[in-house]
């Protein structure tokens, strides 16, 4: 016969349900959430600025409105987001062109150079213009219907992805802008839900995390910056025209993971093929970006980000593996300081294990 539940165990297992109905829904609404999610994790690293301005007095009696702290704050924000992509675009404007006029001269020296090596293997295609053109004839006329049909479906897919894209890039400025407008409101709210007999635990876990996460960003714009400064400079050291605004972008990018080292990689074998006669620029872009690469996964990252939250360098690329096969992209961007939360609880966790009595019995 079962024993009968108390009130305080029904109360128990009614709100647990109500929990978990709710981050079912969570789940299930995932893509509407994009946008507040990164307004979220925006708000999160912006609010101590806007606190700082908070406390800017004119006078004894009059201080900084809330709101104009953050108007302004959130204005730099996204003015220096503009200030990278006004960066980036006279970039692209100006290779773009140039790299289509020197793509012929290019494919010739290829063909020289591999040519005589394919026809080695039996391979009998021409690294030209003329080549390339008559291979993609002949594989659109062999797979016409698939062709076209892959491409109406890509563009519809595609379109919709654009129009998702300009509806969170639009949504976000202003549910970031309410978010640090009510931030300390809604932390309070947040914390007066929690049950009271575990108030103090949870404040304490929110401290450690908060703590954690602060040291996280401050060894992730390290890491930016000396990327930055390491690929400007031997950017420049071979002798590179766009030194400085693609070691800039490569530098400042690489907290998304893959966009910033790919997009710097592009415009710099870009910038290889169009400035430089010989492959020495394209060796020089290999070598560079690959010692970057090493540099960044096996030192800095684990070195000025790992250790300042506490993980062993091992636990870091770990992390990133894990986090990357469970969540794809986004999972790559938010394994470090998951991981840092998660480590947070596992320490509370083992804690109250080695003190329970299942353990010391």
């Amino acid at each position: 016969m079962p024993f009968p539940l108390t009130v305080e165990q029904k109360q128990t297992a009614f709100w647990l349900a109500v929990w978990a109905a709710f981050f079912f829904l969570l789940v299930t609404l995932g893509p509407v959430l994009t946008p507040f999610l990164a307004a979220a994790i925006f708000a999160y690293a912006l609010n101590p600025g806007v606190d700082r301005l908070d406390r800017i007095r004119f006078g004894r009696r009059f201080g900084m409105p809330r709101a104009l702290s953050v108007l302004i704050v959130v204005t730099l924000f996204f003015s220096a987001i503009t200030a990278l992509v006004l960066i980036v675009v006279p970039v692209l404007q100006k290779e773009i062109p140039l790299l289509q006029a020197q793509i012929p001269a290019f494919l010739a020296k290829a063909n020289d150079l591999l040519g005589p090596k394919l026809q080695e293997l039996g391979v009998k295609v021409r690294i030209d213009s003329a080549g390339i053109k008559q291979l993609a004839s002949e594989q659109m006329a062999a797979s016409g219907d698939a062709i076209w049909s892959a491409v109406l479906n890509s563009a519809r897919i595609g379109g919709t992805a654009v129009l998702g894209w300009l509806a969170t890039v639009v949504l976000i400025p202003v549910v970031l802008f309410y978010l640090l407008l009510d931030w300390h409101a809604m932390l309070a709210r947040i914390a007066g839900a929690i049950p009271r007999r575990y108030i103090e635990a949870t404040m304490g876990m929110a401290n450690e995390v908060d703590t954690l996460l602060a040291q996280y960003l401050r060894g992730q714009l390290l890491v930016m910056l000396v990327l930055a400064i390491y690929y400007s400079a031997a950017l420049a050291i071979a002798g590179f025209d766009v030194a400085l605004p693609v070691g800039i972008i490569t530098g400042l990018l690489v907290f998304i993971p893959y966009l910033g080292f790919g997009l710097g990689l592009v415009l710099a074998l870009i910038s290889a093929v169009l400035q430089f006669t010989d492959f020495s620029g394209l060796i020089a872009v290999a070598v560079i970006y690959g010692f970057g690469q090493v540099l960044e996964g096996f030192f800095l990252t684990p070195r000025l980000v790992g250790e300042r939250i506490g993980l062993n360098p091992l636990a870091v690329i770990f992390a990133l593996l894990a986090f990357g096969q469970l969540f794809g992209f986004v999972g790559v961007l938010l394994a470090l300081p998951a991981s840092a939360v998660l480590m947070v609880a596992f320490k509370h966790l083992r804690r109250h294990y080695l003190s329970s009595s299942f353990y010391n019995a």
